[in-house]
């Protein structure tokens, strides 16, 4: 029997920050920065999330001569849909203790 969790705190926060440009592709580096979360963490968190299809990654050449190609990540139409599920979920908590 499979159970049927919500998304982590971690991949909440990874959500909103990639929800921010949803169609923007994101390195690994900045996404930590922006979500405090370790690469030990993240990385994993980012290759879960690509086989849910909530996240798309792609090979990128590098900008400068020497460097080595990295991945890109960016939300597809399911994690926008996750995300802006969550944002509304989020909002409707805030109002009603707002209140």
């Amino acid at each position: 029997m499979k159970r049927n969790r919500g998304p982590s705190s971690q991949m909440e926060k990874l959500l909103a920050v990639l929800a921010e440009a949803p169609t923007q592709w994101f390195y690994g580096y900045p996404l930590m920065k922006a979500t405090g979360l370790q690469s030990g963490t993240l990385y994993p968190l980012l290759v879960r999330m690509e086989g849910q299809g909530l996240v798309a990654s792609e090979w990128r050449e590098p900008e400068q001569a020497g460097r080595p190609p990295r991945h890109a990540y960016r939300l597809t139409a399911g994690g926008i849909a996750l995300a802006r599920s969550l944002g509304e979920r989020d909002a409707g908590v805030d109002g009603v203790l707002s209140t």
